[in-house]
């Protein structure tokens, strides 16, 4: 028999994708087979589209929720007689952090539909209960089931373009979804306070309800994703629960429990265990060449988010501490660093799908997150507006670059069959990684403020994490030369987080110059396909039955 193209044998088993010419492989004594290459892009059918737009209405509500809330607080805190105003953004991206994980397994196991479903449901009902909360218990339960959602949607919206598109071809739909979470992101304190102004805040909360509604639906009616077989009781044996522990115990650890503490020690110890007694169990399958790189993309992956939210969490408190902007007016002067980032998102993703290369976006990147952030230590309160307003697009484009950049070295050393597990830890590093910049962000504050306030000034204020904020309505109303001190030591304080930041960035910077240039897949896993495309996949199989020579 002839053969089109010099080839090695393939098994019955490996997957290959419907799409493009057909290239027969044969070998005197082998199997014939006849697959089919996907050398242009993949069509996509109207079924597609619909679960892309009710993809992008779920990202935006989960990103609106992580910002909005911001200068909504005071007045919510006061309205539900609450005190424990950190609890407020914890309790959503704690949950946030947690789930997602476990989001991936859920997926893998039950499949992507029902797991779909339901976070959107978690979400719409956490939102009901912020809503309509009476009291403060009320209103963290509400956002603890907000972040559990909003973290399986996270993941599993990164899972289900997976599915559908090939790696190559994914870098449009990455930017247009990193677009559309930067722009929910930007504009939520803005959102937040003008709902607050006119004393609506549950409104903030409501409106997720009728859009949540609608993504629901689309969901429903358009991903007939296939479901993995078995029974209910073969599923649950088959999730990660062992994981799962690891996970709870490394997201409480030293931020909700100390490290110490049996909340922490006891699903580390039984996740440790239970992994050195499963070996069976593997996570990600990757060859030792690929490794290196596996590792340095998830290094970037953790630290970019790191650097971003430290700078879009004290970014605003910097202008209402040393220029006396209101909360309004703060979410107004940060929305160019967050205009800045959805732009560089979708450049960045364009560029891989037209260059089918993603290193030189990494290096552009990160270069520019380090020089952004040292030029925003440079900032002080009498810097003209227009530096304090354009210095931090420096650092927001580099951020957007590399939120886009470090989905593809992320997938293409695994196999096309790993693409949710290797998605999902891709989600909790980004989720948990947020998490830690606020928290690395309020130590170096919390602790150059201790040392640049004046004591007399200082001893007024309550103690711990309280100070970032207890002292910030206060300045506008200190005398001079008071006044200036303060404002000074928060510039001061605030150009030290900046240059904490710099530091973990150049370290990202490093990961990416150890990186291989490695080819993007060019198929996608007709395991989870729509089921519109069966017919397709049946007159491949019987074109390979055809071709079968034993």
């Amino acid at each position: 028999m002839s053969s089109s193209s010099e080839s090695p044998p393939l098994e019955l088993s490996d997957k290959v994708v419907a799409n493009g010419g057909r290239i027969t492989i044969s070998e005197a004594g082998t199997t014939q087979l006849s697959v089919v290459t996907a050398p242009g892009p993949t069509k996509k059918g109207f079924s597609f589209w619909m679960v892309f737009l009710a993809i992008c209405l779920s990202l935006f509500l989960f990103a609106l929720e992580m910002t909005a809330v911001s200068t909504a607080l005071p007045t919510i805190i006061s309205d539900v007689h609450g005190s424990d105003f950190v609890w407020v953004s914890s309790a959503y991206s704690l949950a946030s952090t947690c789930l997602i994980p476990a989001s991936g397994g859920l997926a893998e196991v039950f499949g992507r539909r029902p797991v779909m479903l339901g976070a959107i449901a978690l979400f719409a009902l956490g939102s009901a209960l912020c809503g309509s909360a009476k009291n403060m218990a009320w209103f963290l339960s509400g956002r603890g089931l907000q972040g559990a959602g909003g973290g399986a949607i996270f993941s599993l919206s990164s899972i289900i373009i997976g599915d559908l598109v090939p790696l190559r071809e994914r870098g449009v739909f990455q930017g247009t979804t990193g677009l559309v979470w930067t722009i929910a992101a930007g504009i939520g304190p803005v959102v937040g306070g003008a709902l607050t102004k006119e004393g609506q805040w549950r409104w903030l909360f409501y409106l997720n309800l009728p859009i949540s509604g609608v993504a629901f639906g689309l969901v429903m009616i358009f991903l007939t994703l296939k479901t993995p077989p078995g029974t209910f009781r073969e599923k649950f044996m088959r999730m990660d629960w062992i994981s799962a522990a690891c996970v709870i115990a490394l997201s409480w650890g030293g931020i909700q429990f100390p490290w110490t503490s049996v909340h922490v020690l006891a699903p580390l110890i039984l996740g440790l265990l239970g992994i050195s007694l499963a070996g069976k169990y593997r996570f990600l399958s990757c060859t030792t060449s690929s490794l290196s790189d596996l590792g340095c993309s998830y290094i970037q992956t953790f630290i970019n988010p790191i650097a971003m939210f430290a700078v879009i969490y004290f970014l605003p408190a910097y202008y209402q501490a040393c220029l006396g902007a209101s909360p309004l007016r703060s979410g107004v002067l940060i929305l160019s660093l967050c205009a800045s980032i959805g732009p560089a998102v979708v450049v960045s993703g364009a560029s891989i799908g037209i260059t089918k290369k993603y290193r030189v976006q990494l290096w552009i990147g990160w270069v520019l997150i380090v020089v952004g952030m040292g030029v925003l230590a440079l900032l002080h309160p009498e810097s003209p507006l227009s530096k304090q307003v354009g210095l931090p697009i420096i650092m927001a484009i580099g951020a957007g670059t590399i939120y886009a950049a470090t989905y593809f070295p992320v997938l293409a050393p695994l196999p096309i069959s790993e693409n949710a597990h290797a998605l999902a830890l891709f989600a909790f590093l980004r989720s948990f990684a947020a998490v830690w910049g606020v928290t690395i962000g309020t130590t170096v504050l919390q602790n150059e403020l201790r040392k640049r306030v004046p004591a007399e000034y200082l001893n007024e204020l309550p103690g711990g994490v309280a100070i970032v904020y207890s002292a910030i309505p206060l300045i506008n109303s200190l005398p001079e030369p008071l006044k200036t001190t303060v404002r000074d030591a928060y510039a001061d304080s605030t150009a030290k987080i900046w240059e904490v930041m710099c530091g973990i960035a150049a370290i990202g910077l490093i990961a990416s110059l150890f990186m291989e240039s490695l080819p993007l897949h060019t198929e996608v896993d007709r395991k989870w396909g729509l089921e519109q495309r069966d017919s397709d996949q049946a007159v491949e199989l019987a074109d390979k039955e055809k071709n079968i020579d034993i």
